[in-house]
């Protein structure tokens, strides 16, 4: 663990000293080919980064930060767009970093109450929202306890289940750090994605949804612009949107491969690719039909769910199970306990407060 805890510092210093390149890279050298050439560096740099770290609970956040979000967001930075453009006027370092690391963005009315912003939807989520999903962790931890005596779709749900609330939660501590130390507001990446009613609804607008605003920039847009000269504007989406999910499924394996260190099997890149035809689908029909052909809205919910779940129990939550996230996260805590129980004593503490107490 001790040894674990110096490479995430190694892993964050190099990363924090390489966007300080890339700041200075956006004041000196314009938008296009050149500084892209000059960030590109960068980039392979931050790709090779999260192999410095084997853990799940620093590991896996580290590498989606790095290698996705951060990525992702100084290719548009090259070309003038994205969040980390702002010009005539640059961001400062500490905006650029945190605005390059972490699903944020600017805090767009910080004079309006927290409960008006909530009615509006802008992400926020009351504390009784959280509170019901930490209750359904807590009520669903001791049937893993059992699980050599439950049907195996059973844990693999369970298992999707831990998976988005623990991911939700954990971009809840983050937006408080943000909203708090950094006066940044963090993009709502969760909006109840199970009450969607279509798979465009659910993977537009309720699923992890800085990932999916960051690659409507980098593929979707251009794909769906080149292809719009080529089969004319009302289908360059469906490309666009299979290019999309294509990608998404690639940077899954890759995240995947960082966490676990297993040769990839491409199940997550055929989940996402079986998505993404099946979303494009979706679109022809309502294309066809002129958006008039529309199901109740509690069967549409159903379906949607339905369909998500069981292709997730197919193809993705094997995968799960494959990178072996559930001993690692285990044997983590495991480790993390015995840290601080070896690293923290009582004595330390009465020494520490002690030292206070005379200064």
């Amino acid at each position: 663990m001790e040894g674990e805890i110096k490479n995430f510092i190694m892993v964050w210093a190099s990363a924090l000293l390489s966007l300080w390149y890339c700041h200075m890279v956006g004041k000196i050298i314009s938008k296009g080919a050149i500084r892209f050439l000059a960030i590109l560096p960068v980039i392979l740099f931050l790709f090779f980064l999260p192999l410095n770290l084997s853990t799940i609970f620093l590991g896996g956040p580290t590498s989606f930060f790095l290698a996705w979000l951060a990525n992702f967001k100084l290719l548009l930075f090259a070309f003038g767009h994205g969040p980390l453009s702002t010009y005539p006027v640059p961001l400062s370092f500490p905006n650029f970093i945190s605005l390059a690391c972490l699903p944020i963005k600017f805090r767009q009315s910080p004079d309006k109450p927290v409960q008006e912003k909530i009615s509006k939807g802008s992400g926020h989520k009351s504390s009784l929202n959280y509170g019901l999903k930490i209750a359904v962790l807590a009520i669903t931890a001791p049937i893993y306890l059992q699980k050599d005596h439950i049907h195996p779709k059973i844990v693999l749900l369970l298992y999707a289940l831990y998976l988005y609330i623990g991911l939700e939660l954990v971009l809840a501590v983050v937006a408080a750090f943000a909203r708090v130390y950094l006066r940044l507001e963090l993009e709502p990446q969760f909006h109840e994605p199970y009450l969607a009613t279509s798979l465009q609804d659910f993977w537009g607008r309720r699923w992890n949804l800085m990932v999916t605003s960051i690659l409507h920039q980098t593929v979707y847009s251009p794909v769906a612009s080149i292809s719009s000269h080529l089969i004319g504007k009302k289908w360059a989406a469906l490309p666009g949107v299979l290019a999309s999910f294509l990608v998404s499924g690639i940077m899954h394996e890759l995240i995947f491969y960082y966490i676990g260190r297993k040769k990839p099997t491409w199940e997550l890149t055929c989940f996402f690719f079986v998505h993404g035809i099946s979303l494009a689908i979706e679109i022809v029909i309502k294309k066809a039909f002129n958006g008039k052909c529309r199901q109740p809205t509690v069967v549409s919910r159903l379906s949607a769910l339905a369909f998500v779940v069981a292709t997730a129990l197919w193809l993705f939550m094997p995968q799960v199970i494959y990178a072996e996230f559930d001993v690692k996260a285990r044997r983590e805590c495991i480790a993390f306990v015995n840290f601080v129980r070896d690293n923290i004593t009582t004595d330390s503490w009465f020494k520490s407060f002690i030292t206070l107490k005379k200064g």
